[in-house]
């Protein structure tokens, strides 16, 4: 038996030498090119499927603000006068923005989830990438949250355009509106990455009637919160509704005229909804593909 000497590997903190002498990148380098290389992937698959996310974005926001903005104040339902449309009008518009940024996190996230674990597989492909599980997931959030950005840029012009009568937007702080915007695109990624490991590819429609209805109606899209003082017993119990941040954020940043949340308490509840649904979502999208 020939007499082996072991070498120890180098340890895992300090760069490998590639070929040509040039140190490997690191593994933050690595999860980078891997977490930018799938996002190229999905966006090339997203403007192949341009019309079909114009058309899922606008159509919900577009329907509301055009029967509750445009055609109740041109037949006399005006919700308590000119002065009263008006004001619905201004409270409408960010809530709508808000529902087109959720909407997205939740269809481009948790719907190809859902076919990807369930009938294409499409999962064992992308968990393949040599990055750890949890990068894929990573990667699904920002991307979904890309796509929640975009929804809601195409989504307010025309929420804007649409009302029968002006609507007050005032943007006084763009740090403000820059920082919910990132914060509720993030959040309705990990929302969809939640939703989507979470439920069962056979329950996806069920979702819609238990989940995402509920979301809209209690989630202070047609009202500010502060309406639900009459029922505090209700008021309190949406505080649990993530949307009531992005609606109550938005409005806060957009039309400041009218009375919202504190600033601080808006952006605080959104960190820590986003950081609670990243960490479910992460938990059980490692589940579903390792365990």
């Amino acid at each position: 038996m020939s007499d082996t000497t072991l070498t120890p590997s180098p340890p895992r903190s300090a760069p490998a030498e590639a070929a040509g002498g040039r140190p490997e990148p690191s593994w933050l380098r690595a999860w980078a090119d891997a977490i930018l290389g799938l996002m190229l992937r999905d966006a090339r698959v997203l403007r192949r499927e341009a019309a079909s996310f114009l058309t899922r974005t606008i159509a919900q926001p577009l329907l509301f603000v055009f029967v509750f903005a445009y055609v109740f104040p041109r037949i006399g339902q005006d919700i308590g006068g000119a002065a009263g449309a008006a004001d619905f009008a201004t409270i409408l518009v960010p809530g709508l923005v808000a529902v087109a940024v959720i909407f997205q996190g939740i269809i481009a996230v948790a719907l190809p989830l859902s076919n990807e674990f369930g009938g294409t597989g499409e999962i064992e492909d992308r968990i393949m990438a040599p990055v750890p599980v949890a990068v894929i997931a990573v990667e699904k959030v920002l991307f979904g949250g890309l796509q929640s950005v975009l929804a809601g840029i195409v989504v307010l012009p025309m929420v804007l355009l649409v009302p029968a009568t002006p609507v007050a937007l005032d943007v006084t702080s763009w740090t403000l509106l820059v920082t919910v915007t990132v914060l509720s695109a993030l959040l309705s990624g990990a929302l969809g990455l939640a939703l989507g490991t979470y439920v069962s590819p056979r329950q996806i429609g069920l979702m819609f009637s238990v989940v995402v209805l509920p979301l809209t109606f209690l989630g202070a899209v047609y009202y500010p919160w502060s309406a639900l003082d009459p029922l505090p017993w209700l008021q309190y119990a949406v505080l649990a509704n993530p949307l009531v941040y992005v609606s109550e954020g938005l409005r806060a940043a957009l039309t400041p005229s009218i009375e919202t949340m504190h600033v601080a308490a808006i952006l605080g509840a959104l960190v820590v909804s986003l950081a609670l649904l990243t960490a479910l979502g992460l938990r059980g999208f490692v589940r579903r593909t390792v365990g």
